[in-house]
């Protein structure tokens, strides 16, 4: 696999015990009452899980974007829907960066040609169509784009549709937008493929929950070679469950609250020395930028706080870092960390070279000496200050 290291996700930044700002799943556990639902649906675990199972959470998907229950495939999480993109056979894959990286990963792994289309700090990583190379028949794109929580106007992403290409949104991230405004999830375009996740929103991480949308013989291609029962009963009822009207309108007011807490989080973060934030920004996440991007890091996981590391996507440097946003009850302690950890790993004053002795004057009639350099520093692997600092496995 090309460098960086793109199986690195932030569960390998959020070590057990730390408080986690490294992975973008809202809260510890599911609400209530989809616990409940999950709970009565182990009853059902001694038998298989049924094509009237599979018909019940498709339907409900159906509804809730306005679509046919077979534009809906149902996942083992959105991961799922990009481990299978090589089932697609595509030519030549553009993959939008700095993005999720388990989509080049698949292609990568199953020999597609990939092109990296690299987004840019200095133009707000927005999209730029002309990017994309016209004889890839595959592009994947995140909206919002995760890490740098850019959100892509609807209008630009659907210039990327054209007959002949499969246009692959990853909308992972939609429902925390109040409105969801720029998803394609009910839109009709050729080759239109979004897949959707539960995990995020309902902390269903551990359970695995999403699908995917399309044209029907899109996706009996996707699902080509998929083990039977490739979803299981926990799985589907979760699905069911989180399309439910009542559930879609308490992620609508959660998504709303988001909005308050990020506000508050960019200011807070935005007051510290040399923190640059990536802005605007949608999703539950902000990307950020920061002096001394390792030492920092280790810092932090110092005081107890988990922060995501950005290296290892294409286009991002050890200096950025992610941070989850959490109501400020909690984001409190990520400032005042971070705070700290920037002071604490800020380069100290240098120190004033002693006098030496007064040189002696030139001979007359000779030219000043040249100049001897001064030695340099020992630049061989591990030495000088800071060396090793913040590197751990997958680094």
């Amino acid at each position: 696999m090309t460098s960086p290291d793109l199986r690195h996700h932030g569960d390998l930044d959020a070590e057990p015990g730390l408080l986690d700002f490294a992975v973008n799943v809202r809260g510890d556990q599911p609400p209530g009452w989809l616990r409940d639902r999950l709970v009565a649906a182990m009853d059902r675990l001694g038998r298989y899980p049924s094509a009237g199972d599979d018909l019940a959470a498709r339907r409900a998907v159906a509804d809730r974007h306005r679509r046919s229950p077979d534009e809906v495939l149902v996942l083992a999480g959105a991961a799922e829907g990009f481990a299978l993109l090589p089932a697609l056979r595509p030519r030549l894959a553009a993959v939008v960066h700095p993005g999720f990286t388990e989509p080049e990963v698949a292609l990568r792994t199953a020999g597609v040609p990939v092109h990296r289309v690299l987004t840019t700090e200095a133009d707000g990583h927005r999209l730029r169509p002309d990017a994309v190379p016209p004889e890839a028949d595959l592009v994947v794109l995140g909206n919002p784009t995760n890490p740098t929580s850019v959100l892509h106007p609807a209008e630009v992403v659907r210039t990327l549709a054209r007959p002949g290409r499969v246009l692959v949104l990853d909308e992972a991230f939609a429902d925390a937008v109040p409105g969801e405004t720029a998803s394609l999830a009910s839109a009709d375009a050729p080759g239109l493929l979004v897949l959707r996740s539960l995990t995020k929103t309902w902390a269903l991480a551990g359970l695995r929950a999403g699908y995917a949308l399309g044209a029907p013989s899109l996706l009996t291609r996707l699902a080509t070679g998929r083990p039977p029962w490739p979803v299981g009963t926990l799985t589907l009822e979760a699905v069911l469950a989180c399309c439910q009207p009542e559930a879609v309108a308490e992620a609508e007011i959660a998504a709303t609250e988001l909005v308050a807490h990020r506000k508050w989080l960019v200011e807070e973060l935005s007051g510290l020395p040399g923190v640059a934030v990536q802005q605007p920004a949608a999703g539950p996440f902000l990307l950020l930028r920061v002096p001394r991007g390792p030492q920092v890091r280790a810092a932090l996981r110092a005081e107890g706080i988990a922060v995501r590391r950005c290296d290892t996507f294409p286009g991002l440097t050890e200096d950025h870092l992610r941070v989850a946003v959490r109501p400020p009850a909690r984001a409190t302690a990520l400032v005042a960390a971070l705070a700290q950890a920037l002071a604490d790993t800020a380069p100290g004053p240098e120190p004033d070279a002693a006098p030496g002795p007064e040189p002696d004057a030139a001979p007359e009639g000779v030219a000043d000496a040249v100049d001897v350099p001064a030695v340099r520093p020992d630049a061989r692997a591990g030495a000088g200050y800071g060396a090793g600092v913040g590197q751990e496995a997958g680094s």
